[in-house]
């Protein structure tokens, strides 16, 4: 996969795509391609993509040594602003206030065929021989006594590639890091629309697409948090692009702190794309022989539009970030108790739910917030793990068995890195909270953040949480975050004297931390990510926690556009999907139970409402659907999912369907936001992803041929159209249905 020419030359390559870097004139590496696989390259080829004699105009040359040679018009694999090239670097060095124009000359390189996965840090991983190779290079800025080791991996089945750097210091003198990006694409043209997943609590990861132009266009978070607002993940579009056909090239960090997703384009109209941890409010400080990494960036590549784009995204994070055991493993049906009961409960309430929900065919019972210190609102008691005895007057080992004798799992809700003012932890230590040393400190939901960046306080955090895990042989938990970080700072940077620009990654740190050690002591837990929702559903929590509750808008009209957009960066099996109560408690909205259970059944699936409130005909309806889901669970959660009308959030009409490897069988979701007045009775959705050669029932009834749904469709369900009353099977606002193909060959 990984070819090396002449020393200078480096191709790295499957079946799907090539990537072509070389070693430039002055020492440096220099892009050359990113995209379809070229093959094998002939030698002749190669002399004519680096052929490069003239120089732009309006340019400063690199060197008066290297004739007609400047950065300004080379596409380098990691460009630092100021020797010729005035866009922004990849990476900036300061010694004091002294800026550093950095020469990283090419030294060595080797190649590595293991990439294994490790709880200190995420990051991708193989999953065995021949799946994955990575080319380490060596640069040296020998002036400046920095060494820069460059990584690069590709795998054999995905179009990704990965990307890191680690910087090391070999001088005597101390130097800062203002910026180290963890990834550079340069693209030939700017005809391309810039893609992110926006929005904001309540209505995350909604698709925005918008054109780029010459200057900067970008996404960030300063939050501590990748955040509600904006995503890691961005794409540049083919203008041209629809669902099934066009390029997509997008980035991705494996990494849940702050971040800049941006494209430069510069006066020739060639884009510049870059990723990594934001270069505001960071510093790093290295001192002689130490070194500093960045988090793992990820390119992929599509020349067949939104779909190809979320097989490849999808795939990998599944097969390369997410533990493989949850592939395998069956992810539970959970009740969560919040949205029945929020903290108005005590434990012959709680059981009574898990008694019905495991009537009905549900497999994990979630408690959620208030089973703690004296937690009746959220103003009081986090830090304070210790279960609440009003509540639970036999301790909660008592109530986990109780759960576990009616024969659920058993899971609980912490927000680890929070503290409430009226708490032990915030009286004895104010030294762990998070904030600057002046008068005013901002707070909100009535909570404080803890200093994570502070080993001492996430090993106070566990050492709270661990007795609870083991008493109640925990199978879940919920791990929430409901406030982001002000006035970032840490009395223990400052104490042991280090540079508060430190603290954001520090802090991120600390978290990655506490999960490595819940899951070094408790292997099996699942850990469901919770930000207020989906403020912090990245690549970085996916690797530790299989699925993340994507918003705190539980309405089924709204997590179409979150998961449309959720889908174009990370798998199904990733978002966290309730069926909650009517009206909506987030828009108030009435919906159907059908429709809530459709949308609901693609990912991992669970139920927040009062289920003890049903009446018969609701509770079989979700028996029928609980049952349905266990059938086809596998399917719905790690089947390979396809668009099949737009992603366009202004559409009336949501469509998407997952299928079998072998494309023998598939579910397709079916959800009209609006009824349409006096409609065609007659329409198609397309299915391009069926198999021509086989026919299908089609819902158990007609048999159709692979190749009429896959280049006609199948029929849309009737929709009322103010005449057809007798034969409509879909009618009135938020209507779904469910198809259910099988090849029958």
């Amino acid at each position: 996969m990984i070819d090396v020419i002449s020393n200078k030359i480096f191709h790295l390559h499957n079946d799907k795509v090539s990537y072509l870097f070389n070693v430039m004139e002055n020492k440096q590496l220099g892009h050359l391609y990113y995209g379809k696989n070229l093959g094998d390259l002939e030698e002749s080829d190669l002399d004519y993509l680096l052929k490069h004699d003239s120089k732009s105009a309006g340019t400063v040359k690199y060197s008066p040594e290297i004739k007609n040679f400047t950065l300004a018009d080379h596409e380098s694999e990691y460009p630092v602003y100021g020797s010729s090239d005035y866009r922004e670097g990849a990476i900036d060095v300061y010694r004091a206030d002294e800026p550093w124009y950095l020469d990283f000359h090419f030294e060595n390189y080797t190649i590595e065929k293991t990439k294994t996965r490790d709880l200190k840090f995420p990051a991708s991983y193989a999953q065995g021989e021949n799946d994955a190779e990575t080319l380490i290079i060596t640069l040296k800025d020998q002036e400046h006594e920095l060494r820069l080791i460059e990584y690069f991996t590709i795998f054999a089945n995905y179009s990704a590639i990965v990307r890191s750097q680690k910087l090391i210091n070999l001088s005597d003198t101390t130097v800062q890091i203002h910026n180290m990006m963890s990834g550079v694409l340069s693209l030939p043209t700017a005809d391309y629309d810039f893609l992110s997943l926006s929005g904001a609590w309540l209505k995350e990861r909604h698709i925005k697409r918008r054109p780029i132009e010459q200057g900067i266009t970008a996404v960030e978070s300063l939050k501590g948090a990748s955040s509600h607002q904006q995503n890691p993940f961005v794409a540049l579009v083919d203008k041209k692009a629809d669902i099934n056909q066009g390029n997509i090239y997008a980035a991705n960090l494996i990494y849940s702190g702050n971040f800049l997703s941006q494209v430069e384009v510069n006066e020739w109209d060639k884009a510049r794309l870059s990723i990594g941890i934001n270069p505001k409010y960071f510093e790093w400080q290295l001192a002689k022989n130490e070194e500093f990494t960045t988090p793992e960036s990820v390119f992929y590549y599509s020349d067949q539009g939104f779909n190809g784009l979320i097989k490849e995204t999808n795939g990998f994070a599944e097969d390369h970030v997410i533990a493989r055991k949850w592939q395998e493993n069956l992810r539970p049906i959970v009740f969560n108790n919040w949205e029945a009961t929020y903290f108005d409960f005590n434990e012959d309430k709680l059981l009574s739910l898990a008694q019905e929900g495991k009537k009905l065919g549900m497999e994990c019972f979630v408690l959620d917030d208030g089973w703690f210190g004296h937690r009746d609102d959220d103003r009081s008691s986090l830090g304070n793990w210790a279960v609440d005895c009003r509540k639970f007057p036999n301790g909660m080992g008592s109530f986990a068995k109780r759960i576990h004798d009616v024969g659920l799992e058993f899971g609980l809700w912490f927000e680890p890195e929070m503290v409430s003012p009226d708490t032990d932890m915030y009286k004895n230590h104010p030294d762990w909270v998070v904030r600057h040393p002046y008068k005013r400190v901002g707070i909100g939901r009535g909570q404080y953040v803890l200093d994570f960046a502070n080993p001492e306080v996430v090993d106070a955090v566990y050492q709270q949480m661990k007795p609870t895990i083991a008493e109640t042989n925990l199978d879940y938990i919920k791990w929430d975050m409901n406030r982001n970080i002000t006035e970032a700072y840490s009395p223990y940077l400052a104490k042991i004297n280090r540079p508060q620009g430190e603290f954001f990654h520090r802090y991120i740190l600390g978290v990655y931390a506490l999960y490595q050690k819940i899951l070094t002591d408790f292997p099996n837990i699942l850990i469901e990510g919770c930000s207020g929702g989906g403020g912090r559903f990245d690549l970085g929590i996916l690797f530790y926690s299989p699925q993340i509750w994507p918003s705190d808008d539980s309405d089924a009209i709204e997590k179409l556009d979150i998961l449309t957009g959720t889908t174009l960066a990370y798998p199904l099996s990733a978002f966290s999907n309730h069926v909650s109560a009517i009206p909506n408690d987030q828009v108030k909205r009435n919906t159907p139970l059908t429709l809530r259970q459709d949308v609901s059944d693609f990912g991992p699936l669970g139920y927040e409402l009062d289920i003890t409130k049903l009446d018969d005909e609701q509770k079989q309806k979700i028996k029928n659907n609980i049952a349905f889901y266990k059938q086809n669970r596998q399917l719905l959660l790690h089947g390979r999912l396809q668009q099949l009308v737009s992603v366009d959030p202004a559409s009336n009409l949501v469509s998407w369907g997952v299928t079998d490897n072998q494309k023998s069988e598939s579910l397709i979701g079916f959800y009209r936001k609006i009824a349409q007045p006096n409609s065609a009775v007659v329409r198609h959705i397309a299915v391009p992803f069926l198999d021509e050669t086989k026919h299908y029932a089609v819902d158990d009834k007609s048999k159709v041929s692979g190749r009429i749904l896959k280049n006609i469709g199948l029929l849309e369900p009737f929709e009322f159209n103010g005449a057809n009353l007798e034969t409509a099977q879909i009618s009135g606002d938020y209507q779904s249905w469910m198809y259910h193909l099988i090849a029958k060959d």
